[in-house]
């Protein structure tokens, strides 16, 4: 039976490298499942796969979009069961890795047909934001759908949007339109999740932290400051390193906070995760304990 390999976890836990060996293992290209890798020019601030990497193992989704461009979890989900319906014709093994919750899920369960949104109203929801500011869509979100209101991430600044594009143009909820119904895929999913103990994890992401910054995250936020406003950029490491450019934090400053930030975002990526039932967990380093659980699920 065709196996969709899933491997995930929170930030800087060591996905990448079981992502590669797995992949080598079975012949497989690594589709990424990191919502911020799709864009291109953000490859140190998102800890992109590196040239090397690359050039071992064949990647899909990294660096594909214009960082202006319009993307959704529900274009993610098509897009990657249109990729697999095409690689498993060739592979009886494929490797997702990545830590974007919600990218994740799509592919493993599907994602509710919500309407496709007109290019008119698209552009009436973008200049509002840009006019009246996304505390003003919030509030309007409130009064409109206050169930999708509710467990909504509210620093997420696209699905507000979105869900407000979906309110107007539909005259509905945009929770209306979320049955929770999973999806039956044409392949087997076999969910491996690695974890650390949090003063291991955090002194990773520390670490990581100080990579990017070594690697030169500064001068790569300088060359994206123009498009600062844009959706893609509106995530930790940037944000922190446009204080710096604009004067308002000192590097130093910023580094704890990107830190403290990005410590914040792989908890809350825990927290999603453990709701899967589906997710067997594993230390990184517990190499022969996640082999012998992928030769049990996925014989050779």
């Amino acid at each position: 039976m065709k196996t969709l390999l899933v491997i995930l976890g929170p930030t800087a836990v060591g996905k990448t490298a079981l992502a590669m060996d797995m992949a080598q293992r079975y012949a497989s290209p690594i589709i990424n499942a990191d919502s911020r890798q799709l864009y291109a020019g953000m490859e140190i601030g998102t800890a992109a796969p590196t040239p090397e990497q690359r050039a071992r193992v064949r990647h899909y989704f990294v660096g594909t979009l214009p960082l202006d461009a319009y993307y959704s979890a529900a274009r993610y989900e098509a897009d990657v069961m249109a990729l697999t319906a095409d690689l498993f014709r060739t592979h009886d093994t494929l490797v997702l890795a990545g830590g974007s919750m919600l990218y994740i899920d799509v592919v493993c369960r599907g994602i509710d047909d919500i309407p496709t949104i007109t290019d008119e109203t698209r552009t009436i929801m973008r200049q509002r934001l840009h006019a009246e500011g996304l505390d003003t869509l919030k509030a309007e979100l409130r009064l409109l759908d206050p169930a999708y209101y509710a467990r909504a991430d509210l620093h997420n600044t696209q699905r507000i949007v979105h869900a407000l594009e979906v309110c107007y143009q539909t005259g509905l909820p945009f929770s209306h339109f979320h049955t929770g119904q999973s999806k039956a895929r044409p392949f087997r999913i076999v969910k491996i999740g690695l974890d650390r103990p949090r003063p291991e994890l955090f002194q990773r992401i520390g670490d990581r932290v100080d990579d990017m910054l070594r690697q030169g995250l500064l001068d790569e936020a300088r060359a994206l400051l123009p498009q600062r406003h844009l959706n893609a950029l509106n995530t930790v490491g940037y944000k922190e390193m446009f204080a710096v450019l604009d004067g308002t934090w000192t590097l130093p400053f910023a580094a704890e906070r990107m830190k403290k930030n990005t410590r914040v975002y792989a908890k809350k990526q825990l927290t999603w995760f453990h709701r899967d039932t589906d997710i067997t967990w594993f230390h990184p380093d517990d190499t022969a304990a996640i082999q012998a659980y992928i030769d049990k699920h996925i014989p050779t």
